[in-house]
């Protein structure tokens, strides 16, 4: 009983998942939905999802060749509930070749399980490993948190109060200052490399960026897209030579990678963060290439120079200061 249980429901599972292969098929190649239609999912992602779809209408058959022609060398006795009803369609056929079917059925599809299971790791597939340990390693913070820079707090602290640049140097406040941002995956935390990882590329996040929406360059998909490139090209980088990394001119950020009008095209808004089914955080990697670009490049649209200028001599982001701001109350 507990035999004829268990394939019986593998079966059922196997034709609802069968139905639902055919469906996102459909989705991604007939009914082509705008966010299945992206310029980053041009080429191998496509294809990518293709092949893991024919992966399992493959392993599917495999699964009814078996089940079938088991159930017709038996001549239904196991009484599967669906081979169960499949199996009269081989019944004029020889044992031999009804055993041929079933070990074809049979080897094809642990062959094919084991096959997949080496795909997997260079497939946006990975996911079903990576998702669960990258929800479970969450942030908790509301989705709107943004990550503060401690050495930023004492500068500002410093610039309010001018008499604490006299005090006394707190321990090690002789050492290096810290890089600000990221300029390329080194910089960035294991989470924001889990995160690229475990991108299933639905584009839920993209179709939901209202920069994406009006026509801007910004897709939060193939954010974490270049990072997982990036970061597989700098795993063969370290591979090639020996265990350590050797300077190739590239970073996350330039030609062939995030570019700086897709940055600044972001507004901080968390849409894609909260569109994410697994947890993934688009914006906090943006908002650390985005302080590199300011804070160690000096590269900011000339607006926001202004602004900035204002906010250190004014205390606002307008040219007049602080005091004169309120005036208007002595009417």
């Amino acid at each position: 009983f507990i035999y004829v249980f268990t394939i019986s429901s593998i079966e059922i599972l196997s034709v609802l998942a069968f139905i639902a292969t055919l469906a996102f098929l459909s989705r991604r190649n007939l009914l082509k939905l705008p966010r299945f239609t992206k310029p980053e999912l041009k080429g191998w992602p496509a294809m990518d999802a293709n092949i893991i779809l024919a992966f399992e209408i493959y392993l599917i058959t495999c699964i009814f060749m078996m089940n079938t022609a088991d159930q017709a060398m038996n001549h239904g006795e196991y009484g599967f509930a669906i081979s169960g009803l499949l199996w009269p369609m081989l019944s004029g056929m020889s044992d031999s070749a009804l055993h041929l079917i079933e070990r074809i059925g049979w080897w094809g599809h642990v062959l094919g399980v084991f096959a997949f299971m080496l795909y997997l790791p260079k497939s946006k597939h990975l996911h079903i490993f990576l998702a669960f340990p990258n929800t479970y390693f969450a942030r908790l913070e509301p989705k709107g948190y943004m990550n503060n820079m401690p050495e930023i707090t004492k500068e500002v602290k410093l610039m309010m109060d001018p008499n604490a640049a006299f005090a006394a140097p707190a321990d090690a406040a002789d050492q290096a200052p810290v890089k600000f941002g990221a300029k390329d995956v080194f910089d960035l935390s294991w989470k924001n490399l889990l995160d690229a990882y475990s991108c299933t590329e639905c584009g839920r996040c993209t179709s939901a960026c209202p920069a994406n929406q009006t026509g801007k360059l910004l897709s939060p998909r193939k954010i974490m897209m270049d990072t997982r490139d990036r970061l597989e090209a700098v795993s063969l980088n370290i591979d090639a030579n020996g265990g350590k990394f050797v300077e190739d001119g590239k970073s996350l950020i330039g030609e062939n990678a995030i570019s700086v009008e897709e940055l600044r095209a972001c507004t901080t808004c968390n849409a894609c963060v909260e569109e994410c089914p697994v947890m993934i955080s688009p914006l906090d990697i943006i908002l650390q290439l985005r302080r590199n670009l300011i804070m160690e490049e000096s590269n900011a649209p000339t607006e926001w120079t202004g602004m900035f200028s204002n906010m250190e001599n004014n205390g606002a982001p307008w040219q007049f200061s602080q005091q004169d701001r309120l005036n208007w109350t002595k009417e």
